[in-house]
């Protein structure tokens, strides 16, 4: 693809470059003249540089569009000042760009070629740098993977690369969402809530180059990995009280009760193993007095044990209002067994006037129990029924 035919593809696509940059003055001039081989949709926004970043600037006044910060403020705020000027210009789309040369402009076709070649607009591409070449930093190859797998826990969504600069943004999406962030955390606050907007995230390979004699980093470790784990503790609370309850409830709604049960439960490509496992957890859970804190503990271990987290979550709802009487019956009547005491009360005694706090310790010990029965036999039942249906589904397909 040449360069006048890219330039007309980004100019078709609506996409502009976004180049953030702060005391880069050793690197910025060849970024800069590479991008322009194929377009003058640049927008350079310049974080406080100290160094002679401005004076290098003032060189390209004509031909790109250029903001001063006074102050530097943190690579997410300069991104954030640059999406906002291009959105208001009127662009769909921005590719970012780093000014510290690692990044080759060569790349740009590849996010263009895969932005016609999908089916919606409403996608994210992060470039994926091959982290195990020779020259990259040991600490840039751990903190990517560091990133990678809370990314994956937030959204579901697995990606070799979390933390490459070089990516495109569909502004005309991420321009209504709110952001809380200013440095280089930020990255992570805006692919996670893309996910969550449904946006499609994934990576597209790009090159990288690593000169230590050129490249000037300002990722300063304790400071910025303290914010970034600061982010996904908060991130990851927000996911399980919220958005992974909000998206299997929407799939609830969307397939309905019986295309759930036969998609989800019986259709999954789960082994009759994984999915008899989820159930268990998922009755434990339930059965268990945790009350308030059910969806949250069980998404965790679903995902932590790489279980069925729908099942698993299903399943622990089996503690809803009309079961709760048997349950709480059931968990005094064992913890009284266990305790070697005899419960008298009845089924409607407990539920009009009793006094919970004072029989907390056989309840305790009740309803772990019956947690605990509860999902070696659904557990059992369940691996049982999946194993001999799975069978069937064999022979009449074979038939």
């Amino acid at each position: 693809m040449n360069h006048q035919l890219i330039k007309q593809k980004l100019t078709e696509n609506n996409i502009c470059i976004v180049i953030p940059t702060y005391n880069n003055s050793k690197t910025l001039t060849r970024v800069l003249d590479g991008v322009l081989t194929f377009t003058n949709d640049i927008i350079v926004v310049n974080d406080g540089s100290t160094d002679i970043t401005s004076a290098i600037l003032q060189n390209y006044s004509d031909r790109i569009t250029i903001k001063h910060i006074e102050q530097n403020g943190g690579k997410g705020l300069a991104l954030r000042t640059g999406f906002q000027m291009a959105a208001t210009a009127g662009y769909d789309f921005a590719i970012t760009i780093d000014s510290d040369g690692q990044h080759f402009p060569s790349d740009i076709p590849v996010f263009i070629n895969e932005l016609e070649n999908s089916e919606t607009k409403n996608v994210l591409y992060i470039g994926s740098r091959n982290m195990e070449q020779e020259g990259v930093p040991a600490k840039s190859s751990f903190g990517n993977k560091f990133s990678n797998f809370w990314f994956w826990f937030e959204t579901g969504i697995k990606l070799e690369d979390t933390q490459s600069g070089y990516r495109l943004y569909p502004l005309h999406i991420i321009k209504n969402f709110h952001f809380f962030t200013t440095k280089f955390e930020f990255e992570i606050e805006v692919i996670v809530k893309a996910a969550w907007k449904g946006v499609e995230v994934k990576n597209v390979p790009v090159q990288v180059l690593y000169d230590e004699n050129e490249r000037v980093s300002h990722f300063r470790p304790f400071q910025d990995f303290t914010r970034i784990s600061i982010l996904n503790t908060w991130l990851v609370t927000i996911a399980l009280l919220y958005i992974k309850p909000r998206d299997l409830i929407r799939s609830f709604k969307k397939k309905g009760v019986k295309q759930f049960i036969l998609e989800d439960l019986l259709g999954s490509n789960d082994s009759p193993k994984k999915k008899a496992l989820s159930i268990a957890l998922g009755t434990f859970i339930g059965l268990c007095p945790l009350y308030g804190l059910h969806t949250v503990i069980v998404i965790f271990l679903a995902i932590f044990l790489k279980l069925n987290k729908t099942i698993a979550f299903a399943f622990s709802n089996v503690s809803i209002p009309p079961f709760m009487p048997f349950i709480f019956f059931a968990s005094f009547k064992i913890g009284y067994w266990l305790l070697g005491s005899n419960f008298t009360l009845s089924l409607t005694q407990i539920t009009e006037d009793f006094d919970i706090l004072e029989n907390v310790e056989a309840f305790i010990i009740g309803s772990f129990s019956l947690a605990t029965i509860g999902a070696f036999l659904f557990g059992i039942t369940s691996y049982v029924a999946f194993t001999l249906f799975g069978k069937n589904n064999v022979v009449l397909n074979n038939g």
